[in-house]
């Protein structure tokens, strides 16, 4: 029992001791986000994106089940909900593997060379084997767009600074409010 719980820490210590920005969830090992970068000479390249790693307990004899949650456009990763299509890690997963091949290996292999027979988004499978010049375009579109660093850092910031500004917004009107009565 506690061999699995080993290796999570150490799996998840040598992420963070990478080049990875990881983000814990909830103060544990089995949920976090970590900071992707597109692989260097593809058309992802200079795309950053927060990948959602959560560990079953049966970790690493179970995969773990990951996903983008920033937008991307890829036949082989589900364009809503952001899982991925990638053998490795949904059907011939072994214990061999640990996160730093997700992050080094897997998914810049399934970057570099998507596979649109068995696609998880019909639309890229599609357009990438009908017209691969619009297909690239659109990939760097949804690059331009979705992935930034600014994206994956400000959707965070946002959400903090909109429950502070409906703070601030309340608080001056109910003194407006209050200074804008006289006595009669």
């Amino acid at each position: 029992m506690s061999s699995p719980s080993k290796r999570r820490e150490m799996d998840v210590m040598k992420l963070m001791m990478s080049d990875y920005n990881v983000e814990t969830i909830n103060d544990g090992l089995n949920e976090f986000n970590v900071e992707f970068h597109g692989p260097k000479e593809s058309l992802y390249e200079g795309g950053v994106w927060k990948i959602r790693v959560e560990l079953p307990d049966a970790y690493p004899y179970k995969s773990p089940s990951i996903g983008f949650m920033n937008k991307i456009f890829h036949p082989n990763v589900d364009e809503m909900s952001g899982s991925v299509c990638l053998d490795v890690i949904n059907q011939s997963w072994s214990p061999m593997f640990d996160l730093l091949n997700i992050f080094e290996v897997f998914l810049p292999q399934l970057l570099l060379y998507p596979n649109p027979s068995d696609p998880l988004n019909g639309d890229a499978a599609s357009l990438m084997m009908k017209d691969r010049k619009q297909y690239d375009q659109k990939v760097k579109e949804y690059c331009e767009r979705y992935a930034k660093k600014e994206n994956i850092t400000k959707s965070t910031a946002d959400e903090e600074s909109d429950e502070e500004d409906v703070t601030d917004e309340e608080s001056k009107s109910s003194d407006d409010e209050i200074a804008g009565h006289a006595d009669p």
